[in-house]
């Protein structure tokens, strides 16, 4: 269900896609400015992460656990983060991300198709209309 603050927008790759619905955020708005974006992917452990030449502070709500599926932005590497399960620094079975990252929303599908995601495919990110 879209709300008039949220926006979707579509991850493609060539094994896939998925779709994510986006919190109206300081992030996500300077995220949704730049699209559509083209990137290369890169995999660390069970999470998707890709430059996005965007450059934000971290928000105040930003979180290193997060759920699997969860869109979060790493602004330390100006990149989208996209965890589907646990990486190297993982406790466990949970997401860690390298470091506290903006959470931007969540994937709308099966996070666990990202595991179809290269290290190198392309990725486009693009704004669907509401």
């Amino acid at each position: 269900m879209q709300t008039p603050t949220s926006r979707q927008i579509r991850i493609s790759w060539p094994a896939g896609h998925l779709t994510a619905t986006l919190d109206d955020t300081p992030t996500s708005q300077a995220l949704a400015k730049a699209l559509p974006l083209v990137s290369t992917a890169r995999t660390w452990g069970e999470e998707v992460y890709f430059d996005t030449g965007v450059a934000v502070s971290r928000e105040t709500g930003a979180r290193e656990v997060v759920e699997p599926g969860t869109v979060a932005f790493w602004t330390d590497g100006d990149a989208l983060a996209l965890p589907y399960g646990p990486t190297p620094i993982s406790q466990g079975d949970e997401c860690r991300l390298a470091s506290p990252c903006n959470v931007l929303g969540r994937l709308d599908g099966d996070p666990g198709l990202l595991a179809t995601v290269r290290d190198g495919d392309p990725v486009r990110v693009e704004l669907l209309d509401a």
